[in-house]
């Protein structure tokens, strides 16, 4: 079995040599995309990494495993963005339908 700090020790070294790259990639894919910070994006893959780095095989490429655990993050940031403005343009409607529950039915018709 894998000594106990060693891909942590490989993940922590890379992360501190590596976390300008890592942010302006981040940056470079979701910056117009997603209301989170490249930062948000990157520490929440490190967290997971860190919480889970003695439960795995030794890492041998850790910029290759870094990096792809980044992008599938940025593809689910990507997913759950595209899904947003369908729900935005349903919240309008109901918000409507809500006002003339509460206020009953208000004709626009304004007198001349």
């Amino acid at each position: 079995m894998v000594s106990e700090t060693d891909n942590q020790k490989k993940l922590q070294s890379f992360f501190k040599d590596e976390y300008h790259s890592l942010k302006a990639y981040v940056n470079s894919k979701i910056s117009s995309a997603a209301d989170r910070e490249a930062e948000d994006e990157i520490q929440d893959v490190a967290l997971k990494m860190f919480s889970r780095a003695d439960d795995l095989l030794p890492i041998n490429n850790v910029a290759g495993f870094v990096y792809r655990a980044i992008r599938n993050k940025i593809i689910d940031v990507l997913r759950t963005r595209k899904e947003q403005p369908q729900q935005d343009e349903n919240i309008e409607a109901r918000f409507t339908e809500f006002i003339e529950l509460f206020y009953g039915y208000v004709a626009n018709n304004y007198s001349e």
